[in-house]
């Protein structure tokens, strides 16, 4: 249906391009391990923007698939990434907003996202992912 294409150059301390030419970062180390960190982005902030705009979006086609009036969603993704000698890990927590829903439909409604978000097929069984599910707050 669609393949990404980016290339990477100089690694976590690098570029990040898209082959549309539409993404153009830099890439730092975060101050916190180590880097220069500063205005650059870094591996887990982009995994955690391209889980949180999935997860959104398969959280919207539950919503219409279940027959519900549209809503309006927000998804925040945390992603850590994790130490242990040489060996490395992630962890992702997903903070999700659905408007004008309680706790238990919106339960409902992430449970079935994540077993349709290509992501979190990805990630399911390799790394732990939580979910928070907070009152929608109108901005």
């Amino acid at each position: 249906m669609y393949t990404a294409n980016v290339k990477v150059t100089g690694g976590r301390n690098g570029r990040v391009t898209s082959g549309n030419g539409v993404l153009d970062l830099e890439i730092k180390i975060p101050k916190e391990m180590g880097g220069p960190g500063g205005e650059a982005t870094n591996p887990e902030q982009l995994f955690a923007a391209g889980y949180a705009a999935c997860f959104d979006s398969a959280l919207q086609l539950m919503i219409l698939k279940d027959g519900l009036k549209q809503k309006k969603t927000t998804v925040e993704a945390e992603v850590g990434l994790h130490r242990n000698g040489l060996n490395f890990s992630l962890s992702v927590k997903l903070i999700v907003e659905i408007e004008g829903v309680d706790n238990e439909v919106a339960s409902i409604l992430v449970a079935k996202a994540h077993e349709t978000c290509p992501y979190s097929k990805a990630t399911r069984g390799n790394i732990p992912v939580e979910f928070e599910i907070r009152k929608f707050e109108t901005v």
